[in-house]
């Protein structure tokens, strides 16, 4: 995931953009001219983080990527690599080094400074198992996002924030969840919308509106081949 600034969308790779938001990797895809190297590998290493296959033709996408955008390929290739160390799927002996320098150099760049301390968060906690140091990062996100106005990763800071907050001010945290749900719905970003609505559902009292989210949430897995939140559900 990147801002959208990161890119000069006109044409095709408007419509592309507008796709992939939406969970529809394929059109998006086909919708993207020839020449627009930079969104192919992104779509692709992203449908590889929901769907968890597709990962050969990420790899390649960012392969082609590397010589006119060293940076924003290794920020690819070290999210390609988090999600095999996430999921089990076969991680490779050095995907833990590739994860952690690929985000660390994103850190240093603008366009890609707030979502690489994010990953560097998520990385922290999920795979090091070390929350001190992934609440910083996701404070630190968290004030990229409202300085660059990326609701998007916003919506993740908050998300991630919420749910460090449960613990000790339940009502705080769930506020933070329920924010995560409406940035997300706002946007229109649905697969996005839907790993929120679970989550929010997880934590509401039973009821109509936690059992509404949880139809959701299936609902557009199941439409989007959502493998991981399938899963979940």
């Amino acid at each position: 995931m990147t801002t959208d600034a990161t890119y000069m969308m006109d044409g095709g790779t408007a419509v592309a953009r507008m796709l992939h938001h939406t969970g529809r990797w394929d059109e998006a895809l086909a919708a993207l001219p020839a020449d627009a190297v930079a969104e192919r590998a992104e779509i692709l290493v992203d449908s590889f983080w929901w769907r968890l296959n597709g990962s050969t033709a990420a790899e390649q996408a960012v392969g082609a990527l590397l010589p006119s955008e060293p940076v924003l390929a290794g920020y690819l290739a070290a999210q390609i690599s988090y999600t095999r160390l996430l999921f089990g799927l076969s991680p490779r002996p050095d995907d833990l080094r590739r994860a952690r320098q690929g985000f660390a150099a994103a850190r240093a760049d603008a366009r890609l400074a707030g979502w690489a301390v994010f990953w560097l968060g998520v990385l922290a906690e999920n795979i090091d198992e070390d929350p001190r140091t992934a609440g910083p990062a996701y404070r630190e996100a968290l004030e990229h996002a409202r300085e660059r106005g990326d609701a998007l990763l916003e919506s993740y800071a908050v998300r991630h924030i919420g749910s460090h907050l449960l613990a000790r001010d339940r009502e705080q945290g769930i506020a933070h969840l329920r924010r995560s749900y409406h940035l997300r719905a706002t946007l229109g970003a649905r697969p996005q919308t839907a790993t929120a609505a679970l989550t929010l559902a997880g934590e509401l009292p039973p009821g109509t509106e936690a059992d509404q989210l949880r139809e959701a949430a299936g609902l557009t897995a199941r439409e989007l081949g959502l493998a991981w939140l399938l899963r979940a559900l």
